[in-house]
């Protein structure tokens, strides 16, 4: 099947196909619910997108899964190294997983700041630990979220100029890592790290020393429950606001990314079901509702796919 998709992708060489066959397999090991809903998109739009999650996360392996013994030095050198190999355009010999990103990056002409701001915000886990407030958090979501949201979107394709769909493409990719924050601060703890403003959490008397004991203890002090069903409501906002970009993407992508949007938000669901018991288990969406979900959006994207939709085209007339 891969070699089908990346045939309708117009990718013919052996070295390009082999790099992004690998970025398939990271994304298919490493990103259950991401992978899913990639399968409802055209033929031709999965290898780039499968490019993108691998350079994600090249880059958050070297930040988390290599050798715990390694310093933060050595982290930030192979950061580093990272950055220069992909924006120095080496060799096609270079790790494929660069391969395949630059061979994407270039194809459909996505901003290099989008890739240095993911970067740069990749190399703040080294040292940042704590977040203020709510616009330091903002500054780290736009490089590692937000720009990932704008990274895809010239390969969903719009039907409405790309400027005016961007804000709905960072504001779904700040919702799906706020998701992940608050379902992984107990994760995120054992990392030194918390991800949620601490003037915020402040609010409802809850500080890292409070947040430590609940990790400690595998429970949820009423305080903290307070304090995420308020991070809760602003991420549920945040999906509101995200959805209403839907419709500014081309047709044959919307399937997709409204399935997408579904079952990471009904992760939401899941954490307030289980009263933010976030520190005694993970929560996560059935295997039997992601396939209903999934399916469903399968037949969208047959129908989307075999309706002939027309993207937005900037060099048409009276375009904006």
């Amino acid at each position: 099947m891969i070699g089908n998709e990346l045939d309708a992708a117009d990718i013919h060489d052996p070295r390009v196909r082999a790099a992004y066959r690998r970025c398939r397999r990271i994304n298919a090991a490493h990103g259950r619910t991401f992978f899913l809903a990639t399968r409802l998109l055209a033929p031709d739009q999965r290898p780039p997108v499968h490019a993108l999650y691998g350079f994600a996360r090249h880059a958050d392996d070297i930040l988390d899964t290599l050798d715990p013994g390694l310093g933060m030095n050595v982290r930030a050198q192979r950061l580093q190294e990272l950055f220069d190999r992909f924006f120095a355009g080496a060799a096609l010999t270079d790790h494929p997983v660069l391969v395949a990103a630059r061979h994407t990056a270039r194809r459909y002409h996505i901003n290099a700041e989008l890739f240095e701001d993911f970067l740069a915000s990749m190399r703040m886990d080294l040292t940042v630990t704590d977040y203020p407030n709510r616009d330091a958090l903002n500054g780290y979501m736009r490089g590692s979220a937000e720009a990932i949201g704008l990274q895809v979107l010239p390969i969903l394709g719009t039907v409405v100029p790309v400027a005016e769909a961007a804000p709905y493409a960072a504001a779904l990719g700040r919702a799906f890592q706020l998701t992940n924050f608050i379902r992984d601060v107990d994760e995120d703890l054992t990392r030194n790290r918390v991800y949620l403003p601490a003037d915020e959490l402040a609010g409802d008397g809850v500080d890292r020393d409070l947040l430590m004991w609940c990790h400690r203890n595998r429970c949820t002090d009423n305080r903290v429950r307070n304090a995420l069903a308020a991070q809760h409501a602003i991420t549920r906002n945040t999906y509101r606001f995200a959805a209403d970009g839907i419709a500014m993407l081309a047709p044959r992508s919307r399937p997709c990314v409204a399935t997408a949007l579904t079952l990471y938000s009904e992760i939401l669901d899941r954490i307030e079901d289980d009263d933010f018991e976030v520190f005694s288990h993970r929560a996560a969406v059935g295997q039997a509702r992601r396939l209903r979900v999934a399916g469903a959006g399968l037949i969208q994207a047959w129908l989307a796919r075999n309706s002939a939709p027309v993207a937005y085209d900037p060099a048409e007339p009276g375009a904006a």
